[in-house]
């Protein structure tokens, strides 16, 4: 199994900061960055191989990328997606679907959070064999305790407890819990997903790979949860937000 993070977007809201950096590369603990905290927890669980999509300003994170190897004991492969100022993310993680069936833990590049999460979705695999053959083969990290609104991409689920719907347009009433920007890819569910990302991004290249989640469940795929519990994390999505991962991060 690999670790991948999902770094290409241009992050706009926090302009001027993201003129020239990805969000990812932006401090949040002293000289540590989103992205070092995500690759800190990769290896903190063993994921040392780690491809991250890149794109906006793609060139600060090579310049880095020897720098973030030593220092968390990782191997980096990037991947170009020269497309992501124009189209979203459901492409980004496509791009990456060679890596699929290795088994990947995904990660968010804008999201800061400790390392219980990556926990919590490798001990649900446990749980349940490991395989993916008889379980859902994408499992989803989600919070289940924070109060929703209309930003959060929510989550509803079946009477098995596996996804029924993903979307930000949803009533916050209505959501099971808010998915956190975390997801295991089993290797069973490698080409499942590739396709139904192809068909998400084809059909609308701004959509996003939640969006691709739900193609894959209305095409019979299953995609299981697994709750994180009371835990502080953060999506980094505006300057507010910014503040706040920096408090979390001190914590992580």
């Amino acid at each position: 199994m690999i670790g991948m993070v999902l770094a290409a977007g241009a992050g706009r809201r926090l302009a001027p900061d993201t003129d020239t950096l990805p969000k990812t590369l932006l401090p949040v603990a002293g000289q540590d960055t989103i992205l070092d905290i995500a690759l800190r927890n990769l290896a903190a669980v063993d994921l040392r191989e780690i491809v991250i999509v890149v794109g906006h300003a793609a060139e600060a994170i090579a310049e880095r990328a020897a720098e973030l190897e030593r220092r968390h004991g990782v191997t980096l492969t990037l991947l170009a997606n020269d497309r992501a100022l124009d189209w979203n993310n459901a492409y980004s993680l496509w791009l990456a679907r060679e890596h699929f069936p290795r088994g990947v833990l995904l990660l968010n590049g804008d999201t800061v959070h400790p390392v219980s999460v990556e926990k919590t979705l490798l001990a649900s695999m446990q749980a349940h064999g490991g395989s993916g053959t008889d379980w859902p083969g994408v499992i989803l990290a989600v919070d289940d305790v924070k109060p929703l609104a209309d930003e959060e991409m929510k989550v509803v689920l079946d009477s098995r407890g596996l996804l029924a719907r993903i979307t930000k347009q949803m009533d916050p009433g209505a959501a099971y819990a808010e998915y956190i920007g975390a997801t295991l890819i089993l290797p069973a569910a490698a080409a499942p997903l590739a396709a139904a990302l192809e068909a998400t991004w084809q059909r609308d290249p701004g959509l996003y790979y939640e969006d691709g989640y739900q193609e894959l469940t209305d095409r019979g795929g299953e995609v299981a949860v697994a709750p994180i519990g009371a835990v502080e994390w953060v999506e980094v999505d505006n300057h507010d937000d910014l503040r706040r991962a920096r408090l979390i991060a001190g914590r992580c």
